[in-house]
């Protein structure tokens, strides 16, 4: 006869003898997590066919168990990729789900698969496995951004357009130069992310609960298995660690910003007011009221998805930042975020890597632009260094002196007449005139990393052979 009183729920086979009834309804609501880890379906069963053969190898498990195990998993994951897995709320998460259905399929073996293992190293293990997957999906993803801003480099090595400093004119740039200043911030982010997955390239599997296990396991056979270099150093470390994924959205957060940042310049670029590029309809939005409109709608919102990245993080590390060795189910909360800021970056980067490839380069706005503003006003500061033999802080006094005397005749320096320029300095010449045009700003800037053509066109085939055909990350 049973003992529980009326009403109560039944004692969970999950924990077994220890609970006399079930939880509550909220504490299961709470408690239950298969909503957002079931996404660790693939990694799950995977590390769970990697401990079997492993088990098996060492004799711990037969060979008929074994196989069954293998076999049983991978009809559940035919069964789940395939939509016909019923996934429940009453199992809490993943792993206990795919165990439950293990269990109907083969009977009493399945009950064996958890042998020398606890769900805190089976979790930390599926989490691994799946933000190296991550990673590697990313990487990818990058490396198309990178061709799609490398081969507009190539088409505008020539192209002039205004550099910036304070979004005030500065100095003659090409646009391709401006491209190529994000294949190199792109590259850093796919090295952060290489680095962040060397780190996290070690397999908890075997840490069990927290403290090991007295079974004879293998767990350099289950690391390789599994493709880690090498099983963790620390059962407690295994189970408890969270930097992989800290320093996967770190990384994250600052490509991000990347992102970010060349948003906005499509932003302004697009703004009526420079019209340096323009979106098609594939990349912007119209207005319900204003007839003219086209928002780059597609930038904005890569730019605003940047602070849900950096929240992210943060959410993580606030999670993180009390917790004593070694697991605690505040822990539970790390996947969310993860999959949040994977998920985002994902549709960040597809869609800047869309923008890149559609927006079509003003090329005379440009030009015009970047002789607006006295941009070539070093130039002649320099041509007074290398012609005159001034020191550069008299030079640079009296390139200010033209532009001021410019101003106040509301023209350009090079439309200043000889006789304006030597009641600056006598010594300047006609010759000095030529060096103000922007063609020749930028052409005769062929410092390594500079922005004339030439070692644009240099730098764009070292970034294809580096990030592109070397597979460098």
């Amino acid at each position: 006869m049973s003992t529980e009183k009326p009403n109560q729920p039944a004692a969970s086979s999950m924990w077994g003898g220890r609970f006399a009834v079930g939880p509550a309804a909220i504490m299961s609501r709470i408690n239950a997590s298969i909503d957002f880890d079931k996404r660790l379906y693939a990694q799950d069963i995977r590390g769970s066919q990697a401990h079997c053969r492993m088990l098996v190898r060492q004799k711990i498990l037969t060979e008929a168990d074994g196989d069954a195990i293998v076999q049983g998993l991978e009809q559940v994951r035919q069964e789940i990729e395939s939509g016909q897995f019923r996934f429940s709320h009453e199992l809490e998460d993943i792993h206990m789900n795919v165990e439950a259905r293990l269990a109907e399929l083969i009977g009493e073996a399945a009950g064996r698969l958890h042998t020398a293992r606890s769900r805190n190293d089976q979790v930390a293990t599926d989490f691994r496995l799946w933000v190296r997957d991550a990673i590697d999906g990313m990487d990818g993803a990058l490396k198309g951004l990178q061709q799609a801003l490398i081969t507009r480099a190539e088409e505008h090595a020539a192209t002039v357009m205004p550099g910036f400093t304070h979004l005030q004119a500065a100095q003659p740039v090409t646009f391709g130069h401006h491209m190529l200043a994000y294949v190199e911030m792109i590259g850093r982010d796919r090295g952060r992310l290489a680095d962040a997955r060397v780190r996290l390239n070690e397999c908890p599997l075997g840490s069990a609960a927290l403290a090991g296990t007295s079974f004879p396991i293998d767990r350099h056979f289950t690391a390789a298995q599994l493709d880690f270099a090498a099983p963790m150093n620390n059962s407690l470390d295994g189970v408890s660690d969270r930097d992989f994924a800290l320093e996967f959205m770190a990384a994250c957060s600052i490509c991000a910003v990347h992102l970010s940042r060349l948003a906005e310049e499509l932003v302004i670029w697009t703004s009526a007011q420079f019209r340096f590029v323009t979106l098609s309809d594939a990349f912007t939005t119209g207005s319900s009221i204003m007839p003219q409109k086209r928002n780059p709608d597609a930038a904005e919102l890569i730019r605003a998805k940047t602070g849900r990245v950096i929240g992210d993080l943060n959410a993580l590390l606030i999670v993180m930042k009390g917790l004593p060795l070694a697991y605690s189910k505040d822990m539970q909360d790390d996947k969310e975020p993860v999959f949040e800021v994977a998920d985002t970056m994902e549709l960040s980067i597809a869609a800047m890597t869309g923008m890149i490839g559609d927006m079509k380069v003003n090329t005379l706005i440009l030009k015009a632009a970047a002789g607006a503003g006295f941009t070539t006003a070093t130039d002649i500061a320099d041509w007074c260094v290398r012609e005159l033999k001034m020191p550069f802080r008299r030079a640079h006094h009296v390139a200010g002196s033209l532009v001021k005397l410019a101003e106040s005749k509301g023209c350009d320096i090079d439309q200043l007449s000889l006789d304006e320029m030597q009641s600056v300095e006598p010594g300047i010449t006609e010759q000095a005139r030529a060096v103000l045009a922007v063609d020749h700003s930028v052409a005769s800037r062929v410092s390594f990393g500079g922005t004339a053509p030439l070692r644009v066109r240099e730098q764009v085939a070292a970034a294809r052979a580096k990030w592109l055909e070397g597979g460098a990350r």
